[in-house]
């Protein structure tokens, strides 16, 4: 056989000889594809770049066996001629036993490039993965996407069940099927919905986009976003798909926000409170209820929760029918009336019932009714400012209107905190006529400001109070730099309970002045007084010293007359009280004796003096109402000293407070 014969040849060829595979002949297809490369040398030598050094070994099995091999569309990664870098590329190839014509035996190889058609088949098999891949998530997203998929004829009609639309709508595929969807529509919804869509079928919209609410399997109603496209082959529309998306949450937000916005507008010049709460009640009917009414508390601060309530009615209005009854009209609530225990719970009351049949005690007794013949739900709604119940909002639905809910509740606590500025200030108001309220403050002073120390100071009267208590605080720096505490609760709510307080406040700060004595003994020299000066007088009190026995360090020297005792919460929580130095209460035996205790106060630590208000309660023991305390301040003191007071007073004293509260905090800065 002579080799120059292949020369012409369309496809690569190669020709070894003997055991080393030396290569004796190229073709010019061979030599364009792998390089012209050096004759004379084994293969092996002349391939150094091939990695795939497997390839060699078919060459030593087929000129030992004499048995030719096919290699089909096999990799080769080589730095091939025709190319700037290495790459992989595709071959056949056949190797055979062959001799020449000079009698040498050797190898023959023809080798046929296969780059496309391996390219274009691995392409069509991606392709072929890609669509069946889609088509699986198509189904699956059917069956169980977070959004309602559906298809449509050309002409509108539903054609496919839709996993997610009855799982929603409850609806079963006969019910669903062609034009049935739209009977899970809101009512006051379809009318439109209809009529946009017709319109995108006639004019085939490239989009169609639309908002409605849609009847749930649970009940109730929900916002959804309709987005839908035509499927076309060419020029022709052959249906149609969309998705329905849950923009409940959406459509309430933008909800809120305008109604936010419009309660801004519409009281921007407004200081009155009546005025302000007839402008909110305008806002509220119609987007959020059907009528809404709201009442003034004018006694609100002298009031004994559980009895009756003059209430003002300031503003009345329907949503529809005849005029709301006239505004200023002062009406009396009955103590079981639902609108008492709104305003003494300071918490909603809640209705949702079957039109025109609502629950017993959630209608008026001896008030104008509110409620329509139809409504199906109403909310009682307190208006609380700085603790106190200034106003009543009542807000009805009726009909088939959804009723009112937990959204629709928050949102209107928040469109009436508009009106707490002019409430709190119509509040004030009633707090400066309250002489025995201004007397009491006057003898309350300011804390001192203490070096390394914070000093807060709370006084709150009883909520059924005109008259002033007998609790007191006091603080004060003496003149060896240590500060002094105290707090005290003389027997009686009434004026001379009062002026008793009074005069024992400032005998204990002349006392504590005059002698640096420790705690008990200037109890005790009060203690005489009181029995000297202030007959049948009883009164408790804990005196407290903040001492620095070393620099940096602080110490508490304390003594309790009959009084809760103090507590201490550490920086990192930790709350117990301080139960040593106890004695009998002021004014009770006859020859006195006051112990003194002593404790250390931790950096970060913060010190409670209280009165008795703070943690008694109807009907429950003592130390309920400690232990109670001891939660609350565990929890709160990680809050600045000022928060730290006003937290234990909303979360200890309740609407039917009967009892003054002083209380004096003390902190100590972390070292």
């Amino acid at each position: 056989m002579r080799l120059t014969m292949f020369d012409p040849a369309p496809i690569g060829v190669v020709f070894t000889r003997g055991p080393e595979h030396r290569l004796a002949y190229t073709n010019a297809v061979y030599r364009k594809t792998f390089g012209d490369r050096p004759l004379g040398r084994p293969l092996r030598r002349t391939f150094p770049d091939l990695a795939q050094s497997g390839y060699f070994d078919i060459f030593d099995r087929v000129l030992a066996t004499g048995e030719a091999e096919v290699l089909t569309a096999v990799p080769i990664d080589l730095d091939f001629a025709d190319s700037s870098r290495e790459e992989t590329r595709y071959f056949t190839f056949s190797v055979s036993r062959a001799t020449v014509s000079d009698g040498s035996r050797g190898v023959l190889g023809v080798v046929v490039e296969t780059t496309e058609q391996v390219t274009a088949a691995r392409r069509i098999r991606v392709l072929s993965e890609e669509r069946r891949r889609a088509l699986l998530r198509y189904r699956s997203l059917v069956r169980a996407g977070s959004e309602m998929v559906w298809v449509t004829g050309p002409e509108g009609g539903v054609t496919e069940p839709s996993p997610g639309w009855q799982r929603v709508t409850g609806q079963s595929w006969e019910e669903f099927r062609g034009d049935g969807w739209i009977d899970a529509i809101h009512p006051d919804d379809r009318a439109a919905v209809v009529e946009r869509w017709s319109r995108a079928l006639r004019e085939v919209q490239p989009r169609f986009t639309h908002g409605y609410r849609l009847r749930l399997a649970t009940g109730g109603y929900r916002h959804f976003a309709v987005d839908a496209a035509p499927v076309r082959d060419g020029d022709r529309v052959i249906e149609w798909i969309g998705t329905c998306r849950d923009v409940e949450q959406e459509w309430q937000d933008a909800r809120r926000e305008k109604l936010l916005a419009r309660a801004t507008a519409v009281t921007a010049d407004t200081a009155r409170p009546d005025e302000m709460l007839a402008a909110l009640t305008a806002v509220i009917v119609p987007e959020l209820a059907d009528s809404c009414t709201s009442y003034l508390l004018p006694q609100a601060l002298h009031r004994t929760p559980g009895t009756a309530l003059a209430a003002e009615r300031v503003a009345a209005v329907p949503r529809q029918g005849p005029p709301g009854p006239p505004p200023h009209h002062a009406e009396h609530l009955r103590p079981d009336s639902a609108l008492v225990r709104a305003a003494d719970r300071r918490r909603p009351v809640h209705a949702v019932f079957r039109p025109g049949s609502p629950p017993p005690g959630i209608t008026p007794t001896g008030t104008e009714p509110w409620l329509a013949p139809d409504a199906n739900s109403v909310v009682l709604l307190p208006v609380v400012v700085d603790g106190t119940t200034a106003a009543l909002v009542v807000a009805c639905v009726n009909g088939d209107r959804p009723p009112l809910g937990s959204s629709e509740i928050s949102l209107l606590q928040t469109l009436l905190e508009r009106a707490h500025t002019p409430l709190r200030n119509a509040l004030e108001y009633q707090r400066t006529r309250q002489v025995a309220l201004a007397l009491q403050h006057s003898l309350l002073t300011e804390p001192p400001d203490v070096p390394g120390l914070g000093i807060a100071v709370r006084y709150r009267p009883s909520s059924s109070a005109a008259e002033v208590g007998g609790d007191w605080y006091d603080s004060f720096v003496l003149r060896d730099d240590a500060a002094v505490l105290t707090v005290g609760d003389v027997a009686g709510h009434d004026l001379p309970a009062a002026v008793t307080m009074s005069q024992l406040r400032n005998m204990l700060r002349g006392l504590a002045l005059d002698r640096e004595e420790p705690t008990g003994e200037i109890l005790r020299r009060l203690d005489a007084s009181v029995q000297t000066l202030y007959h049948e007088c009883t009164a408790t009190c804990v005196l407290a010293r903040i001492e620095r026995p070393a620099p940096g360090l602080l110490q508490l020297q304390y003594s309790a007359a009959g009084h809760p005792p103090p507590l201490l919460v550490e920086a990192d929580g930790t709350a117990h009280f301080l139960d040593e130095g106890r004695s009998p209460m002021l004014g009770l035996l006859p020859d006195p004796r006051h112990s003194t205790a002593v404790h250390p106060l931790p950096p970060g630590s913060t010190l409670l003096l209280y009165t008795d208000g703070l943690v008694e309660r109807r009907n429950e023991d003592l130390t309920d109402g400690l232990d109670r305390l001891r939660r609350h301040a565990s929890t709160a003191v990680r809050r600045p000293l000022e928060s730290f007071c006003d937290e234990l007073l909303a979360g200890m004293l309740t609407a039917d407070n009967d009892d003054d509260t002083a209380l004096v905090a003390l902190r100590l800065s972390v070292a």
